[in-house]
């Protein structure tokens, strides 16, 4: 299944302009398109060590190298969820052992965004397992997003697909970032979820940046995709026009139960590049090292850094997921002269 809708730009275009319109994409992928899919394979295959030191020189001309951003990720709403997505725990129809949950009260949300400011987080994302919010559920979510930004935190929301009008009453509220990944390259979509399609996704990318938030969109390696998957995975975020100010590399982690539990592991330098050929493709994108590092060491960690990778998700917990604990990022941090930033 392919994407209907993607505005394609050239690979030396600016990046991270002030978002202000998002351009609708072309049914057809354009030349500019293939081009620049070509360009992600060519950097894919480029020896490790020139790979990186291009990677790095390129964060180096638009970011402080010795500074990462600390976002904390809260799952506001768990389980039960009517989506199929492969790699999802809080999917209804696969037993997990993620259990239902209502939505969280707002006085606990705010305790925890008060623990999160406190232990160094500058962005508070909340997550709710959901296909899309309704009215309903819409109402509670926007008192926490203004309650958080009286914390003085950037707030940022992962809902599901929303509707008309519905980026505008978060944006009101104050929130500064919408999260919605595209998770793999369009070839490889429907191997993955089947409850939507591309469109969908795209459909919301457009509410949100037509209602001036800035977009956090990024997707998800290891699920089994080829070489040239990931390129068309990071190919397709970089040719989101604008750029998304935020884009999240996950590395898949397999929650047995879900479909993908028992896909071969991606090898940890595939991952590496995959992080250095979108510093390079988006030069001005906070790049995310997202879902996976608990099992990555510090190494590793280390060279996804160097790389280009300039934020990550900082407490024990990614929605239901185990995440590194703070006192071992804290440690990483203090070991390669980290600052948070």
């Amino acid at each position: 299944m392919m994407a209907k809708n993607l505005k394609y730009q050239d690979v030396t275009k600016a990046a991270m302009d002030t978002p202000v319109t998002f351009h609708p994409p072309a049914r057809d992928a354009s030349p500019a398109h293939a081009a620049l899919r070509e360009h992600a394979l060519e950097l894919f295959a480029l020896p490790f060590n020139d790979l990186l030191l291009r990677a790095h020189t390129t964060h180096r001309e638009h970011f402080d190298p010795n500074r990462v951003q600390r976002s904390t990720l809260l799952s506001i709403k768990t389980g039960g969820c009517p989506e199929d997505c492969g790699y999802c725990p809080q999917a209804a129809r696969y037993h997990t052992g993620v259990e239902s949950q209502p939505l969280m009260p707002l006085d606990e949300v705010v305790a925890a965004a008060r623990r999160a400011k406190e232990n160094g987080a500058t962005r508070f994302c909340m997550g709710a397992a959901w296909r899309g919010p309704k009215a309903r559920d819409l109402e509670p979510v926007l008192d926490m997003v203004r309650a958080v930004k009286a914390l003085e935190l950037e707030t940022c929301c992962t809902l599901g697909m929303l509707k008309e009008g519905q980026a505008e009453q978060l944006r009101e509220a104050g929130l500064d970032y919408y999260n919605h990944n595209l998770d793999t390259a369009p070839e490889d979509y429907a191997n993955v979820i089947t409850t939507r399609d591309y469109q969908d996704r795209l459909d919301t990318l457009e509410r949100v940046r037509r209602a001036g938030m800035h977009v956090c969109c990024g997707g998800i390696v290891g699920m089994g995709e080829s070489r040239e998957g990931r390129a068309g995975l990071v190919a397709q975020l970089a040719s989101l026009d604008p750029q998304p100010e935020s884009v999240p590399i996950n590395d898949l982690v397999q929650v047995e139960g879900t479909p993908l539990a028992g896909t071969p592991r991606l090898a940890w330098t595939e991952f590496v590049r995959t992080i250095a050929v979108a510093r390079i493709l988006m030069p001005r994108s906070m790049v995310r090292l997202s879902a996976g590092r608990s099992a990555m060491s510090e190494a590793v960690q280390a060279l996804c850094f160097f790389a280009g990778a300039n934020s990550i998700f900082y407490g024990d917990k990614l929605l239901t997921t185990d995440n590194p604990e703070v006192a071992r990022d804290d440690a990483l941090f203090a070991e390669l002269g980290i600052a948070p930033g």
